[in-house]
């Protein structure tokens, strides 16, 4: 039962290596969020050409600075979605984590007893409580990959049909603290 213990305990280090490379993501994703808000911001006013001043004698101006800026706005929105892809890379290996260590308990023998499952040697934890905390981890990922998944695709959906809308997203949770951000959105119809 301890090699099992500690067999479970370097699984804990590869979930502590997937739960750091989590906390990276996340800090890319918040950012490109900040970014893609401040285009949208920006896109409410240029939108108004009351704003251009002088610049309106310029042919075309608006129409090319709002190109440009909806351009930026895409790509942003592109890479979010690729670092999202990388969540959802971070969300399967937890899983697999999860089902290896499920597996390594099982061993060849079959379904183990709930006795020797929540059997203690020391201060170290159960081989129950290990499966538990790897269970609990991944689902945990899994749900908050899931919100931050809805979020970037109701931020796409508004960049492509754009409306008056206030959209107040949730954003982001990080353990359990919940960052929120509310981006109105608001264009000319």
């Amino acid at each position: 039962m301890e090699a099992h213990v500690r067999k479970l305990q370097q699984k804990f280090k590869k979930v502590r290596e997937e739960m750091d490379r989590w906390g990276e993501l996340q800090l890319r994703l918040v950012s490109q969020f900040r970014n893609a808000s401040s285009i949208m911001d920006r896109l409410q006013v240029i939108r108004d050409g009351k704003n251009y001043g002088a610049l309106k004698s310029v042919g075309g101006i608006g129409e090319a600075v709002w190109t440009k800026q909806v351009e930026s706005l895409e790509t942003i929105l592109l890479s979010m979605r690729k670092t999202m892809e990388e969540f959802h890379g971070v969300v399967m290996s937890l899983e697999k984590i999860h089902r290896d260590g499920k597996q390594l308990v099982k061993g060849g023998s079959g379904q183990p007893s709930v006795k020797y499952l929540q059997q203690r040697v020391g201060v170290k934890p159960s081989l129950q409580d290990c499966l538990d905390g790897l269970m609990i981890l991944y689902e945990m990922h899994r749900s908050e990959y899931f919100l931050k998944s809805s979020v970037v695709s109701a931020l796409s959906t508004l960049v492509l049909k754009p409306r008056d809308i206030d959209v107040h997203l949730f954003m982001f949770m990080h353990g359990f603290q919940g960052i929120y951000r509310v981006c109105n959105y608001h264009t000319d119809s």
